[in-house]
């Protein structure tokens, strides 16, 4: 897989917590920021505030999203590009699967 989330975007994924069973990460970014390519493995996205998406993964497919403040998502393990589509700043934890 290709470079961790903090390694390739650091103004944008914090790590809060990492043990041996997961790693929990904050996730801030402004309108228009878009990640270099990353990965995760296994993991929940928990939306702070509303937020919209757009993941383009590794062979180029992309899918739109819009989480609402509150909303989990379970996403399997990924390589992707992240962008923020939405016109508000976005906050997401993210815990992933160890």
């Amino acid at each position: 897989m290709t470079a961790d989330a903090v390694k390739a975007a650091p103004e944008t994924y914090k790590m809060l917590l990492e043990n041996d069973r997961v790693r929990v990460l904050e996730v801030r970014g402004k309108p228009g920021f878009k990640t270099a390519m990353h990965s995760h493995p296994a993991h929940v996205a928990v939306a702070i505030r509303d937020g919209k998406f757009r993941f383009t993964t590794a062979d180029g497919q992309r899918v739109d999203a819009e989480l609402k403040a509150g909303q989990a998502l379970y996403l399997d393990r990924v390589e992707h590009t992240t962008e923020i589509t939405g016109t508000g700043d976005a906050h997401v934890i993210l815990v992933e699967l160890k």
